[in-house]
């Protein structure tokens, strides 16, 4: 399967860690919306930041999920420039500042990894950018839209990618 940031240019790189889990290890169950799961948001970090960073934004996004246009599980738009990190569950109490989109399930909030039974694994790209301006977007604003503007004042992206699977 292919990276879903293959072809859209970053032109520094964040690195983005979590201490929940590893680049491409299992998420946390408490972090997956299935069986067991509470919908908590994992931890995030990021570093090597460029100057003139403004804003962060951080999504999650599963291009795995059996749909044309994958899905949004999180979104949050023009974080401060002086936050490096999230603390674990941070999506219900997010920095000052920052919007909270909707994701693919229609609320401002955070949803968990949940596949389909039987599909596979599914990876879920935690991606954080670093912006040199704050995005012109309300709450009302799509994610699909965030990152179609963001691309227009990337100064760096970075991602973590956890995966789950319901067999």
């Amino acid at each position: 399967m292919r990276d879903p940031y293959e072809g859209i240019p970053a032109p520094a790189k964040l690195n983005v860690t979590s201490k929940d889990f590893e680049d491409g290890a299992p998420l946390p169950v408490d972090t997956t919306a299935s069986e067991g799961g509470k919908n908590i948001s994992p931890q995030l970090s990021w570093s090597d930041v460029p100057k003139g960073t403004k804003v962060f934004y951080v999504h999650c996004y599963d291009p795995d999920a059996p749909t044309p246009s994958g899905y949004w599980h999180w979104s949050l738009v023009n974080i401060p420039a002086y936050v490096n990190s999230l603390d674990r569950d941070a999506a219900k109490n997010p920095p000052a500042g920052a919007i909270t989109l909707r994701n693919d399930n229609g609320q401002r909030e955070y949803m968990g990894a949940a596949p389909p039974v039987g599909h596979g694994p599914h990876r879920y790209f935690f991606t954080v950018y670093a912006l040199d301006a704050p995005l012109d977007i309300n709450e009302n604003t799509t994610a699909t839209t965030a990152a179609f503007l963001a691309r227009m004042h990337t100064l760096a992206r970075g991602s973590v990618v956890g995966t789950w699977e319901n067999k």
